[in-house]
């Protein structure tokens, strides 16, 4: 089965300048670093995870437990629950996610499979929904975690509504990593895909990612017409063709976008 993708090591920080907090960009990098796994980290486990000195930790450290955003028991750090809302705070100002929710279990419900909502972020897309259906097929996957945009229906939809430009520099960026036997690793032969799911106005990918997964996407525009986010149903690899899962499960994630759409206050 898939499992979560990690996120890439953060690129070398711009100095400090006008437009440049230093100071900001370390604090985020301690955060980071204090999420992997296993979730409590020494000080040097810190320092080495964010890239920086004990002396510049240590004061992050200690900045980070005196606002509550983390605890120590004197050798181990680690995040209390209030650092939830640096999340929360970006997933509360998607004007589509409060609404979301309600539409994209419903669907769950209706159509007896998993279905998820996830926006674009550079090479992966990350899910703000996922409802599991009972058989789930992959239990590590939740809100927040990371694929690989090029090899799920719900990273092709995205990229295939993408700025020309936006996707020129997506495809300087990506690594098209072989997944599977199935996996588009061919810039040109991804590109054709792309822009005949551009005309098709849905995705369809099969055992690109796990041989054992496949799913349909369509995309969720806002109030102007913009795809913001994707709409994806997926089931067991061989139970359906393309065809059958575009006669089975099209009309509903089309409906289920519209319904997003037009709950969505701006």
């Amino acid at each position: 089965m898939a499992v979560p993708r990690k996120p890439d090591k953060a690129a070398a920080p711009p100095k400090e300048s006008d437009g440049f907090v230093r100071a900001i960009a370390r604090g985020f990098g301690v955060v980071e670093a204090l999420g992997h796994p296993p979730g409590r980290h020494t000080l040097s486990e810190v320092a080495r995870l964010a890239g920086l000195t004990r002396a510049t930790s240590r004061r992050i450290l200690a900045t980070l437990v005196a606002m509550r955003y983390c605890a120590s028991d004197g050798r181990y750090f680690q995040l209390r629950p209030r650092a939830l809302r640096l999340g929360l705070s970006y997933l509360n100002s998607l004007p589509f996610w409060a609404a979301s929710q309600r539409t994209v279990e419903t669907l769950r419900d209706e159509t007896a499979e998993s279905c998820a909502l996830a926006v674009l972020d550079e090479t992966d897309i990350v899910y703000v929904q996922r409802w599991p259906s009972r058989r789930i097929l992959t239990t590590s996957l939740g809100v927040g975690s990371r694929l690989p945009a090029h090899v799920v229906s719900l990273g092709r939809v995205l990229l295939a509504a993408a700025p020309a430009a936006d996707l020129d520099l997506f495809f300087a960026r990506v690594n098209l990593e072989r997944l599977t036997a199935r996996t588009i690793i061919d810039p040109r032969l991804l590109r054709r895909e792309l822009a005949r799911i551009a005309d098709l106005g849905h995705a369809w990918v099969d055992g690109e990612l796990d041989p054992a997964i496949c799913g349909l996407a369509v995309p969720v525009r806002n109030t102007r017409g913009q795809v913001v986010a994707a709409l994806s149903i997926n089931t067991i690899s061989g139970k359906l063709t393309e065809s059958g899962a575009r006669r089975r499960f099209l009309r509903p994630l089309q409906q289920a976008a519209r319904d997003i759409q037009m709950q969505m206050t701006a």
